[in-house]
């Protein structure tokens, strides 16, 4: 197995072939890298520069890493990897903002843009369920011709005729520009979203929470401040969301680091993050690479360094590291299993932004599929819904009941979400 997915990719057989012990792995590498993993696995977290210089791992170092990522891993969420049957829907392609890492977006007057009518958007809905999906994921363009109650309209919509079905959507770009529309501060805003149907957030529209490289990356993009608003007030109105990262692009070691930390401050005070998801930038047909602002970067150690310093740099505050098969393709995430991820994403079924970019890992992967990539590294498979319950039991039977979502109020302990029962 190669691991590659890129004809580029770094050759990862030092890892693959490595069996020494972590104490083995730790003991060859420069004192001071050992130290702070070593720390790491008593229970510390890294610090924000100390989380960069993890983040610069390669080789033999990284070799220790992954195995310490791995280590606490399994000491924190146990050998469980689960995943959620989902569907995406992206309703539109429409939109003005202008991203120069995006290649989905068109245009109101581009031959191929499109808006959904609300039937179609129905109908993959219904399709969704009729495949056993528990959630849709639906995200769009940032349409300007969109009614000011666009996005309530597409809520009431749903719930009425699914009242069951989970309802992750609205990045917080989305949400500014609604309440934007609207007139609405973001509780009142949020308030109204969550009465109409919505359940969760999916914490996109993060990119990298540094002002400065967001203004190249897109100018026109809410701003870190705002970001951080909508997240907590989702949160203190018990809306969970997820966090992400998106990485490989112009950023630095340190931004990610102080990305990661900006999160678990947020997660210290609310506890409302599901998990984190770091998503590689697709760079392909991105206007970023055509002006050539970015150069591609070799998949494999790069990643491998980000989702394990995610993994101790999160220790006790976001439990689920969520890989993204999309981004790396089948056999590289599957590599990030043994760098602490404790989650593969979900069956996704339609995927359009990261396709639209140069991703080649399809749209859709199968249950099946997922559970094989799974038992592949020795690890036990559990399908879970969107806030992490696990809905089924492991002989392949449904749970009758699951655990309802409790938001963490600042004042008492924020442990994060775990993927174990």
């Amino acid at each position: 197995m190669s691991y590659e997915t890129e004809e580029n990719a770094d050759s990862l057989s030092f890892l693959l072939e490595d069996d020494r012990s972590l104490d083995t792995r730790l003991a060859s590498i420069d004192a001071s890298t050992a130290s702070i993993i070593g720390r790491a696995l008593e229970g510390i977290r890294p610090s924000v520069d100390e989380g960069a210089h993890l983040l610069t791992l390669r080789d033999n170092e990284l070799s220790a890493l992954v195995a310490a990522a791995d280590e606490i891993r399994r000491e924190d969420v146990g050998e469980v990897v689960t995943y959620v049957v989902n569907r995406n829907i992206n309703w539109t392609n429409i939109c003005f903002v202008g991203c120069k890492f995006c290649a989905f977006a068109r245009y109101k007057n581009d031959e191929d843009a499109y808006e959904r009518p609300m039937s179609a958007v129905l109908d993959k809905v219904q399709d969704a369920i009729d495949r056993d999906a528990t959630e849709v994921c639906m995200q769009g363009g940032i349409n300007p011709e969109m009614d000011g109650e666009g996005y309530f309209d597409i809520l009431e919509s749903i719930r009425a005729r699914f009242p069951k079905i989970h309802i992750h959507a609205y990045s917080p770009m989305e949400i500014q520009y609604g309440a934007r529309r609207m007139g609405m501060d973001y509780p009142e805003y949020i308030g109204i979203l969550k009465e109409k149907g919505l359940d969760t957030i999916p914490g996109t529209a993060a990119e990298i929470l540094d002002d400065e490289v967001r203004e190249i990356l897109s100018h026109k993009k809410l701003d870190v401040a705002t970001w951080i608003r909508i997240i907590k007030t989702a949160h203190s109105l018990d809306i969970p969301t997820t966090s992400t990262v998106m990485y490989g692009h112009l950023e630095t070691p340190m931004h990610i680091a102080r990305h990661i930390d900006i999160l678990r401050e947020i997660q210290k005070d609310t506890g409302g993050f599901t998990e984190f998801v770091p998503l590689r930038f697709i760079w392909q047909n991105t206007q970023l690479y055509a002006e050539g602002r970015v150069a591609p970067i070799p998949q494999g150690q790069l990643d491998l360094a980000v989702y394990a310093t995610s993994r101790l740099m999160l220790r006790g505050l976001i439990d689920n590291l969520q890989t993204s098969w999309v981004k790396l393709g089948h056999e590289l995430s599957t590599l990030t299993l043994a760098a602490g991820c404790n989650d593969l994403g979900g069956t996704l079924m339609e995927e359009s932004i990261s396709r639209e970019a140069g991703a080649d890992a399809g749209e859709y992967t199968s249950v099946e599929e997922l559970e094989a990539m799974i038992r592949r590294m020795g690890r036990i498979p559990r399908q879970r819904n969107t806030v992490y319950d696990l809905i089924d039991d492991p002989d392949g039977g449904h749970t009758k009941e699951t655990k309802s979502y409790e938001i963490q109020h600042e004042g008492h302990a924020a442990s994060g979400w775990s993927g174990s029962s």
